[in-house]
């Protein structure tokens, strides 16, 4: 693999992630992110690049100039834009991987962007969480070119699966799964959190235990509300975006939508310092309690 050319589209925590799992299989390895060129926001991720040694490039075009393999990790709400940017640059023959979490739709839109400039899309869904398994990360490809590129990311110890030679078919996936996983980070904070507001939360909590042995629904709460309270803005995007997926199959997306509002305002708690001080393991009964202290500050 020494040939090739790695660049990374967003370089949050998905983007270091995947340059710090194949910088070393690679002859080069960049990134190009717009906080780069933010005066404001630039300093810390230029500098976290620096010491990673990855390049940080200062457009798409420069990107694309040096890359052989694109990979776009952006927020869901960012997918298509990053298609637009990228189209106009990308070299023919590039493989552009999208792992963002975006409806079949726009999906099928980034596509047709990418192969009118002659390079090569292949769709991915993320099928969980990617810090715990870093570029193990399960995923499934699609498109025309998903069969030669997957064995590719096989040998540079990624694990990815075709889906499809039709695009839409591993965002769909990805996109249905999303309903129930991130639906479920949601009931459990709106449960949970009221349960503890009347005192109930133990008895409820082993009526679940009860109900489904499986799951540690004490621990898994701790996880839901501390994923949601770092990501809810990124999870309200994608939630966005299964909705689409929703409307694309013809339902109205009553529950999709509920979701992203859920994750919004978490978020939206999360944004003015509500849990800034919990630890990484926190309890989710802290959480809980922080949000219901901020519901007797407005009484």
């Amino acid at each position: 693999m020494s040939d090739l050319r790695i660049g990374l589209i967003g370089y949050g925590e998905v983007g270091r992630v995947f340059t710090s799992g194949l910088k070393d299989q690679a002859a080069w390895t960049g990134a190009w992110d717009l906080k780069f060129a933010d005066p404001a926001l630039r300093d810390e991720p230029l500098a976290h690049a620096a010491a990673a040694g990855v390049v940080a490039c200062e457009s798409a075009a420069a990107l694309c100039a040096q890359a052989t393999l694109v990979i776009s990790a952006v927020t869901a709400s960012n997918t298509l834009a990053v298609a637009e940017a990228v189209a106009p640059h990308i070299r023919p023959g590039t493989v552009f991987l999208d792992l963002n979490s975006a409806s079949p739709g726009t999906k099928q839109k980034a596509a047709a962007l990418i192969d009118a400039a002659g390079a090569h899309y292949v769709e991915a869904g993320v099928m969980t969480s990617v810090p715990p398994y870093g570029i193990r990360v399960p995923m499934l490809l699609g498109g025309a070119h998903a069969a030669r590129l997957q064995p590719v990311l096989a040998a540079l110890g990624m694990d990815a699966k075709v889906a499809s030679e039709r695009l839409g078919i591993a965002s769909a996936t990805k996109m249905c799964r999303s309903v129930m996983i991130k639906g479920l980070e949601a009931l459990v904070i709106e449960s949970y959190a009221t349960a503890r507001h009347y005192g109930v939360e133990d008895a409820m909590i082993a009526t679940l235990q009860e109900t489904f042995p499986g799951i540690d629904w004490t621990k898994q709460g701790a996880y839901f509300f501390s994923r949601v309270a770092q990501h809810g803005k990124r999870r309200a995007e994608e939630m966005r975006e299964v909705a689409h997926t929703v409307r694309e199959a013809g339902f109205e997306p009553f529950m999709a939508s509920a979701i992203a509002l859920k994750h919004d305002w978490m978020a939206g708690r999360a944004r003015v310092g509500l849990f800034a001080d919990l630890g990484q393991n926190a309890p989710w009964k802290d959480y809980a309690d922080r949000l219901l202290a901020a519901n007797d500050d407005k009484v």
